[in-house]
């Protein structure tokens, strides 16, 4: 699995969130993501965004986090806008991304959700030298693009926010 250090600017999302934590959804399919990504998905809200900067790039952001790995966030999946339309679709929330610095992980191809767990697990157990800093729980969050069109050879990025060492 490659890693890298980046900063990235700000990034607008609209998208349908919940709040959950990983205890919750440690049994894969059991959680409250997985019936929220199917909706998304099988609904096709993404068509409901307006000012979609790359329609068909899916963004899965956790936020808002309570503490740490341990507590509650909120995880929103969307798409990244150019700009908010006032009138949001119903049930749609906005989320703002700060300017931040990043690890940057990039997967191997592998079939969901395994892949989505084993890059999670690889941040889980890094240290912060590890990771190039300490994680910051701001908002991190998975990029899927047209890597990720084979649900058996899923690639995706993850960021997570760090203060670099």
């Amino acid at each position: 699995m490659v890693h890298v250090i980046l900063e990235k600017p700000e990034i607008h999302l609209v998208g349908i969130c919940v709040r959950t934590n990983n205890k919750r959804e440690a049994g894969k399919m059991d959680g409250k993501i997985f019936p929220l990504v199917k909706r998304y998905f099988h609904e096709g809200l993404a068509e409901k965004i307006k000012h979609r900067k790359n329609p068909g790039t899916t963004f899965c952001a956790y936020t808002d986090y309570e503490s740490d790995e341990h507590g509650d966030y909120t995880y929103l999946i969307g798409e990244e806008v150019t700009s908010f339309d006032k009138q949001l679709p119903e049930g749609f929330q906005t989320l703002i991304i700060p300017k931040q610095t990043y690890t940057k992980f990039t997967t191997e191809p592998a079939p969901m959700p395994d892949v989505l767990l084993n890059v999670w697990n690889t941040v889980w157990k890094s240290s912060p030298e590890e990771l190039g800093g300490r994680r910051t729980y701001v908002t991190d969050f998975e990029i899927y693009d047209e890597r990720a069109a084979d649900h058996q050879k899923i690639v995706l990025d993850l960021f997570i926010a760090i203060e670099p060492c």
